[in-house]
């Protein structure tokens, strides 16, 4: 079995993480570190969790020997900082996106796990939402042919966009960077357009990252300035097109005081893909394609594994450098908006 521990309570712990490992035989969660000053900010979950013990001593964690994993679930600029001391704590390591804040630390801490012989690996856990897993199967299916363009949209409509600071592509084009690299690989070539749009030379909030494979092509999208409903993903091959309704913000959504249940049920039809083909009589065929849930605990599922068998991590660490290279250079396309 495997036991872990939680650091930071925040939705990440209590939407992403805890209800998708906690009725898992395989897995024990014994503990949820946070800091005095964060406690009341998500005091009133804590009672629905009775089974978990809450800490304010962080090196409880680490000196714990019954404990296998620690999950990082904190801000951004602790990432680092604690997956150092988790590893040379001798844990294996769990940690929130982005995994770092430049790639050249990511390899330090990569280096630091491969030395000690620990599992260390980012939660993108996004390559496993429900739409990005209907369109792998498309693509799977080879219904399309070979892919020509593909493009991923997360937009919303803020009139002051997300953030005035730099934060946009860290947090969210992460994600859609990630899913693009995860299905097609390291791109032969990468082309930028980040602008400032609400908060020249400050923020990041509307970028159109290219990345290129031979004769295909991917894009990631977003806009903070998008009225009306974008298709998730669209995509186009040498036989058909696919596309896929837009995302429903989560950001959105109204978080009731409770332990939070998923909901593993399918999308509605009206969140279905459409996918347009022609077969091999030259027939063109129309088909609506079904979206599941998200499987997130495929992570814990490949963690498990990779712990107690020495199995590849499904995030591998190459991956990950790069995807930050990407944002670390789109940053600074933005940054340049200021000069």
């Amino acid at each position: 079995m495997l036991t872990i521990a939680y650091v930071g309570f925040g939705v990440s712990a209590r939407e992403y993480h805890i209800p998708y490992v906690e009725n898992d035989p395989r897995i024990k969660i014994k503990y949820v570190y946070r800091r005095e000053e964060d406690i009341a900010q998500n005091a009133p979950y804590e009672p629905f969790y009775p089974e978990i013990q809450f800490t304010t001593n962080f090196e409880t964690l680490l000196q714990d020997p019954d404990l296998d994993l620690i999950v990082v679930s904190a801000p951004d600029a602790f990432h680092v900082p604690y997956a150092r001391q988790i590893l040379e704590a001798g844990k294996h390591a769990l940690i929130e996106k982005p995994f770092a804040p430049t790639a050249a630390q990511a390899r330090e801490i990569f280096t630091l796990a491969r030395e000690k012989g620990l599992v260390c690996m980012p939660n993108q856990n996004r390559r496993f939402d429900a739409d990005f897993l209907a369109l792998k199967e498309v693509i799977a299916s080879g219904k399309i042919g070979d892919i020509v363009r593909l493009e991923s949209h997360y937009d919303y409509y803020r009139e002051n966009g997300w953030y005035d600071y730099f934060g946009t592509l860290y947090n969210l084009g992460v994600h859609t960077t990630d899913q693009i690299i995860s299905l097609l690989g390291i791109p032969d070539q990468v082309r930028y357009d980040v602008r400032s749009i609400h908060h020249p030379g400050k923020a990041d909030d509307y970028y159109d990252l290219e990345f290129f494979y031979g004769n295909s092509k991917a894009s990631v999208n977003t806009s903070m300035c998008v009225l009306i409903d974008y298709p998730r993903f669209t995509l186009h091959g040498t036989k058909g097109s696919f596309t896929l309704p837009p995302v429903i913000h989560n950001s959105g959504k109204k978080k009731n005081i409770g332990r939070h249940v998923i909901n593993q049920s399918p999308a509605p039809q009206d969140r279905w893909g459409s996918l347009v083909y022609k077969n091999k009589a030259g027939q063109t065929i129309k088909e609506k394609i079904p979206v599941d849930c998200a499987h997130y605990e495929k992570i814990y599922d490949n963690l498990i594994d990779a712990i107690e068998n020495g199995a590849e991590k499904c995030i591998k660490d190459q991956e990950v450098i790069k995807v930050l290279e990407i944002l670390e250079t789109a940053t600074n396309v933005a940054k340049s908006h200021a000069k």
